[in-house]
């Protein structure tokens, strides 16, 4: 596979895959901050590599060994794909392998290969769910490469989670290439991944009172699905959840932060107003809707939680010490 610097643009990915059908031809965005031309941006190729690099370079100066870097690292496109829902790119870079979806180029999926399963993004936020919810199953609206997933198995690996994901040649693709099916085996203690391949938000009279929890990562060209703009359809997903169950939302960010071409961070109590989907969960559930942003460092994204605010010192106590901190800055929106 050729190497190519995450500045150039992706064209003409067929060269590197076996699809010889597959013609994709857009770049790697950086939707970090707001593009506007898209409302609710996720992580791109671009920050990830950032990332990477900043904690690289943070352990040689801890060291005292920096060395002098390219400002870029390279990436090796592994497969890419056009199915009947995404264009399906997955990169390799020296660390880690990045799922890329839709015509955005946003990382949807990571896994690292150092064995690593922290992310220090937003899907750590998931793993944050389990004590807080009643013994019972976990489903993933919105499973991508599993990335959630693999984290919580380690951390709860009794857990019973059911993935769902409506594009079986993404599924196929992440089985072959992030590991998926490692997932579907069952744990030490008993937990595993179940895959659904269908949509999450069709009606689902069979569903009704049978999850403990509910993850919606739900997202398409780099926005928060339009059905999850509606009340109804939260009141729906609701009902699928035993008593005291919960519901962890991914967000995103807000357009509002997009000043004289340049972003601002808004991180008052108030800030939540300016996030669509925040807004649509507490029409939904008044008084029961919780809320966070995550630092600059892990991109900038609204996570939302229904069912009322926790205690958040019992909720710091029975989570792993990596979130002890982090699940203290939950507010309810008021």
């Amino acid at each position: 596979m050729a190497a190519l610097s995450s500045s150039m643009a992706i064209s003409c990915l067929h060269s590197h895959s076996r699809y010889k059908n597959c013609f994709l031809s857009s770049q790697f965005s950086k939707p970090l901050f707001i593009n506007p031309s898209q409302k609710k941006p996720r992580f791109s190729i671009s920050f990830c590599l950032k990332q990477s690099d900043r904690n690289e370079r943070q352990i040689e100066q801890e060291s005292g060994r920096e060395e002098d870097k390219e400002e870029e690292e390279d990436y090796w496109v592994v497969t890419a794909i056009r199915s009947r829902y995404n264009e399906i790119v997955i990169v390799d870079t020296v660390a880690s392998r990045y799922l890329l979806l839709d015509s955005t180029k946003n990382v949807h999926s990571v896994i690292n290969k150092g064995g690593q399963n922290w992310t220090g993004s937003y899907w750590d936020e998931f793993a944050s769910l389990p004590p807080i919810i009643p013994n019972g199953p976990i489903a993933i609206y919105g499973l991508g490469g599993g990335t959630a997933a693999r984290l919580i198995l380690e951390l709860w690996p009794s857990m019973q989670l059911e993935g769902w994901e409506i594009d079986d040649i993404l599924i196929e693709k992440a089985r072959e290439y992030l590991g998926l099916s490692e997932l579907e085996k069952p744990t030490s203690e008993g937990g595993r991944l179940s895959v659904r391949v269908d949509d999450a938000l069709s009606p689902s009279p069979a569903a009704s009172g049978r999850y403990a929890g509910i993850i919606v990562d739900l997202f398409a060209d780099g926005k928060v699905l339009d059905q999850l703009q509606q009340v109804p359809m939260w009141l729906e997903l609701a009902s699928r959840l035993m008593p005291n169950g919960r519901i962890m939302v991914n967000c995103a960010g807000i357009e509002a932060e997009l000043q004289n071409g340049k972003p601002r961070l808004l991180l008052d109590d108030s800030a939540w107003m300016l996030n669509s989907t925040v807004k649509i969960l507490s029409e939904a559930f008044p008084g029961q809707v919780s809320w966070k942003r995550t630092p600059d460092s892990k991109g900038l994204n609204f996570v939302a939680l229904t069912g009322g605010l926790p205690d958040l010192s019992d909720w710091s106590n029975k989570v792993p010490v990596r979130l002890s901190e982090t699940v203290k800055l939950w507010k309810l929106c008021d």
